[in-house]
């Protein structure tokens, strides 16, 4: 049965369930998503994918800065929407938005709830080497990700699997997930399960802080840094005294002699640096204003002293 829904989000991640609900024959009556960025350099304000999705099927579009002034909520009582639908909006409802649909507001998050609270959840489960995370849906409480669950799917995470990748997977999934959720809100068969918050991990936002590998850390743990961060903010290394982006690695079978950080090996197998309990071999990366490349590449035109 047809829902009319208010949808709230902004990135890519949210794209494939708004989507979804328009091809599930769901009335959206409006969409809320964050105010346009600036683009870099002089160019113009850059419109993020669920708006340029929304404005494609001519649904209102709605950016406020505020959700807590008023304006936004007279907005959705005007909209006179059943349930509101929430995929990585990035602001926190108040309770006097909640209020206002009749079947509640639903959120779709990117891990196993309660783990992975935040704003990263897909990033942090690969940085951490997770062998497996998924989606849940939930009611949407005043406290951050921290609603009563409704359902949830699990999904494996490859071994040499991005965040990039997973990201993609997960909105799929996401996708899926929304649309069975509303059909068991919109026929009464939904059954909240209150989550175990001494369980919670959370997932705060990343930063370019985090990029420089630290040689000192284990292989594994190296690699699941490098993954975890790609596409943003990317892990980084240097060479010859040039801070280089580093986007695939493999662990090394060598056991090295020399402190973690130090060039052991360069060739066409990639650049091999030792780390706390052996080698990392780096298969791929990218030097300030080139592109990204094999490493074998990379050396053809840059002597590395081992």
């Amino acid at each position: 049965m047809p829902v009319r829904i208010v949808f709230m989000g902004t990135p890519e991640f949210a794209r494939a369930p708004l989507e979804r609900l328009y091809s599930e024959g769901h009335d959206i009556a409006g969409v809320f998503a964050q105010p346009d960025k600036p683009g870099n350099r002089g160019m113009k304000t850059a419109c993020g994918p669920v708006k340029e999705l929304a404005l494609s099927r001519n649904t209102p579009v709605f950016q406020p800065k505020t959700l807590r002034d008023g304006e936004a909520a007279g907005i959705l009582r005007g909209l006179g929407c059943e349930l509101i639908a929430v995929v990585a909006y990035g602001k926190i409802l108040p309770r006097e938005i909640l209020e206002i649909p009749a079947l509640g507001a639903v959120n779709i998050h990117g891990s196993l709830l309660p783990k992975y609270r935040g704003a990263a959840p897909i990033q942090w489960a690969v940085l951490n080497g997770e062998r497996e995370t998924g989606v849940t849906s939930m009611l949407m409480a005043e406290e951050l990700d921290a609603g009563d669950i409704l359902l949830a799917r699990k999904a494996a995470i490859g071994e040499d699997e991005t965040a990039g990748h997973l990201y993609g997977r997960l909105s799929a999934l996401g996708a899926e997930l929304l649309c069975e959720t509303v059909g068991a809100i919109s026929r009464g068969e939904a059954a909240p399960v209150a989550q175990d918050h001494g369980e919670a991990t959370f997932a705060p936002p990343l930063t370019k802080d985090m990029s420089p590998i630290d040689w000192a850390d284990t292989a594994h743990r190296i690699k699941c840094k490098v993954q975890g961060l790609d596409p943003w903010p990317v892990a980084t290394m240097e060479l010859n005294g040039t801070v280089c982006k580093v986007y695939r690695v493999e662990k090394g079978a060598n056991k090295a002699d020399k402190a973690p950080g130090s060039i052991v090996t360069s060739g066409r197998h990639g650049i091999e640096v030792a780390c706390a309990d052996g080698t990392v071999i780096v298969k791929e990366l990218q030097a300030p204003g080139g592109k990204r490349m094999a490493s074998a590449d990379y050396l053809r035109g840059h002597s590395i002293v081992t």
